[in-house]
């Protein structure tokens, strides 16, 4: 039993590595992963599988490492869940990037998005410029929200759109 306790306690501690490496060298978007972030991350999962399992590559190790892992992350999404600070400290903060139609440039240099990386974030959200949001925020999940006049006024449109055809139904 003690084997599968030893790749049980060395895969906790690869995971709790990975997460705190995220978090010092900066996620921008990993909702978003770009082709070198999926190559960079299916590396990083090759490089470390002999350091959870050790030389137990067997079906039982391999099963073993993945349900600590399972269990491990079971644990740490109840304690962020229950825990604010904590939470903060693993998923980090949100931050704000564009305010009232001005670029926040320290906040942007501060989580490596180039103006351009923005720029295509806002007119995925319908909005033809950076003066035209109120709002731009990288979310904690890597996701970049865009509030702005227009996509209300857009968005009133078309509530009030479904609302006409709905009456006509």
């Amino acid at each position: 039993m003690e084997p599968f306790l030893l790749i049980a306690l060395r895969s906790v501690a690869v995971y709790f590595f990975i997460i705190i490496a995220i978090r010092i060298f900066g996620k921008k978007e990993l909702s978003q992963l770009s082709v070198t972030d999926l190559v960079f991350i299916l590396l990083i999962s090759n490089s470390v599988q002999n350091a959870m399992v050790g030389p137990d590559s067997s079906l039982l190790g391999g099963l073993t490492a993945a349900a600590a892992l399972f269990i491990f992350n079971f644990i740490l999404k109840q304690i962020s869940y229950r825990d604010k600070r904590f939470n903060q400290l693993i998923q980090g903060s949100p931050v704000i990037l564009i305010h009232d139609g001005k670029l926040v440039q320290e906040n942007l240099n501060k989580v490596k998005i180039t103006q351009d990386e923005l720029e295509i974030a806002i007119r995925e959200h319908g909005v033809k410029s950076v003066e035209d949001v109120n709002l731009a925020i990288l979310e904690t999940d890597g996701n970049i929200s865009i509030l702005s006049d227009s996509y209300q006024k857009q968005s009133k449109r078309k509530r009030r759109v479904h609302k006409t055809i709905g009456g006509m139904s």
